[in-house]
């Protein structure tokens, strides 16, 4: 099964229903002329020709409905046609991809598919584009906004040495403790996000996305003088995957700020 096919199928059949809404508008305004005019028998004729035109265009309208409801969405996304399709579309449009059937990683976008709604969610927000080209399309175009949007790297780097800092304090659990210990990134985020209301207007994939524009940020100082130093993990599963400037494939850990 394709969409595609299924489009091409649908644009032919809206083609013909827009020659016949054209034709319906050019009739219906022959009629008005003819009211205002008085000529009974252009009137007549042309009512006797809308009419033809309007049975003619609930015929397309049967043919369009008879196309959609011969293409079986969830059939479609459970033979995995549908993630192939778009995993093909996202790599033809250069998007890196990670991950399997149903769940995928978009950077910084999650996208999990639920195909027995038919449904696909992003950041579990439900999208109303199923078509596998025109979502890879507005995928690509929401990350390249999010790129160009105003970033304070260096204001970012502040907040997160800020809730490294608490980090380390909550973690010591009031023992002596190295203020510039490595300490997780996963583990300093409930600092930046302290509310669930804040997690909802700031979630993990906010925070990875504000990571990785500080990672390639060139920031290396704040304004007390300390300095920052990302680290990695032996286990990846512990670290958080981003996309450096030029694309390539990062794993963050641990960050320190030290003097």
């Amino acid at each position: 099964m394709n969409y595609e096919e299924l489009f091409a199928s649908a644009k032919t059949i809206e083609k013909d229903m827009s020659e016949c809404m054209k034709t319906q508008q050019k009739l219906a305004k022959s009629i008005l002329k003819s009211m205002e005019t008085g000529d009974l028998k252009s009137w007549l004729r042309d009512v006797a020709l809308l009419k033809r035109a309007g049975e003619e265009y609930a015929g397309i309208l049967e043919r369009m409905k008879d196309v959609a409801e011969g293409f079986d969405m969830r059939a479609y996304i459970e033979s995995g046609d549908y993630s192939n399709q778009l995993l093909g579309w996202c790599e033809q449009f250069g998007i890196d991809v990670k991950g399997d059937f149903p769940a995928y990683e978009i950077f910084p976008y999650r996208v999990r598919i639920d195909a027995e709604n038919q449904d696909i969610y992003v950041n579990r927000k439900k999208s109303q584009c199923l078509r596998p080209r025109v979502f890879a399309q507005n995928i690509k175009a929401a990350r390249e906004k999010l790129m160009k949007a105003s970033f304070n790297a260096a204001a970012f780097a502040e907040e997160l040495a800020d809730a490294y800092d608490t980090a380390l304090i909550r973690q010591s659990g009031g023992k002596a403790y190295s203020k510039d210990a490595d300490c997780y990134l996963t583990g300093i985020y409930p600092y930046l996000a302290p509310m669930s209301r804040h997690r909802r207007e700031y979630d993990k994939q906010s925070y990875a996305f504000d990571l990785a524009r500080l990672y390639s940020s060139g920031v290396e100082q704040l304004k007390d003088g300390r300095r920052l130093q990302f680290g990695p993990a032996r286990n990846n599963s512990k670290a958080i995957r981003i996309l450096d400037e030029r694309g390539a494939e990062q794993f963050l850990a641990t960050i320190r700020f030290y003097i």
